[in-house]
């Protein structure tokens, strides 16, 4: 055999092997990708348009993706009907995320070199920033009201856990029309037993909006929690009933869901799903029988929607309002959940 043909046996066995090496290389990706997205508990996620506008023909559910890879904390969507179908991240991170009407508030990380502060960004309908606003602390809940128009959100001043009594809250209010801000609603009037109430105990946290003028929220004084009906023009506060946490009003104004601390629960899991009817004040506890640490969502008149502690941070939950049924687990790996109609 010649030296030239054993030179070119020789480049054909260095291609083949590096071929057959290569596409190991290329099947060992693809698995290790099909077992990250798998261990996430999601579906798949692609890049897209993402809209804060809801369409006639079908109804979404946004989030903030929490499946582990490099669209983490991103805020994502899918159709309401199968929120466990494929979904499109848009690019946008948030701690914690809210929509409404076109509008969405986003509660932001913002990195330096030696530690991290916090914004508010309030987003239009393409989730582009129109306005941005510092935060005082740790995002913890955001709303924005049925129209568009307001938007609200809490963090923690001090501490980081509802669970506790030393934690110091901080709730803004701010206009999307004319920037106004209510940047601390500590300050509005308190009725409190019918009678003006003052301390300096004071923690307002968990705003749900009625409308552009009314909204609901946890007063927090004294070692008790109250559910306080608040008026942004008037800037008041009235007590309406104790032991009431984090509200979410139903859709048709008729009902607060919320969680409530029961006795003889530990500490640290104190607390259960209620539903409080507004013209009663009556309460019924919900079937979900575990600790819920969150605002809930009502999906409709009928069915609430909340987070609890999953594999990769948070799965989405839901259970019927009216005490019946079960719970039964809607969404892996998100948080923050937003509904488009």
């Amino acid at each position: 055999m010649t030296r030239t043909a054993r030179l070119a046996i020789l480049l054909v066995a260095v291609l083949l092997l590096g071929t057959i090496g290569a596409a190991a290389v290329l099947r060992a990706a693809e698995r290790s990708g099909r077992r990250d997205q798998e261990q996430a508990g999601g579906p798949p996620v692609r890049t897209g348009a993402v809209s804060l506008r809801a369409t006639a023909a079908h109804s979404r559910l946004l989030v903030r993706n929490l499946a582990w890879g490099p669209h983490r904390d991103e805020i994502a969507t899918a159709p309401a009907d199968r929120p466990n179908g494929p979904r499109t991240v848009s690019g946008v991170k948030c701690l914690r995320f809210h929509a409404a009407a076109g509008t969405g508030i986003c509660l932001q990380a913002v990195h330096h070199a030696l530690d991290d502060t916090y914004r508010a960004v309030v987003l239009d309908s393409h989730l582009r920033p129109r306005h941005a606003f510092p935060a005082a602390g740790i995002p913890t809940r955001a709303r924005v009201s049925p129209s568009g128009r307001l938007v609200a959100w809490t963090v923690f001043v001090s501490g980081d856990s509802y669970a506790g009594t030393k934690f110091s809250t901080r709730t803004a209010i701010v206009d999307t029309r004319t920037w106004a801000i209510q940047d601390n609603l500590e300050s509005f009037a308190v009725t409190k037993d019918g009678r003006p109430y003052r301390a300096s105990d004071i923690n307002i946290w968990g705003v749900t909006f009625a409308d552009d003028h009314r909204f609901y929220a946890t007063l927090a004084s004294g070692g008790q929690t109250y559910l306080v009906r608040g008026d942004v023009t008037a800037r008041t506060l009235t007590t309406l009933h104790r032991n009431v946490e984090c509200p979410a009003l139903s859709p048709d104004g008729s009902r607060i869901a919320y969680k409530k601390r029961v006795p003889g629960a530990s500490p640290d899991a104190p607390w259960r799903l209620y539903v409080l009817n507004l013209r009663t004040m009556s309460e019924t506890p919900t079937a979900e029988q575990r600790n819920i640490d969150d605002q809930a969502l009502w999906t409709d008149n009928s069915t609430l929607l909340y987070a609890l502690p999953g594999d990769y941070g948070s799965d989405l939950w839901t259970v019927p309002a009216d005490g019946g049924g079960t719970a039964r687990r809607l969404m892996a790996s998100a948080l923050a959940p937003a509904y488009l109609r």
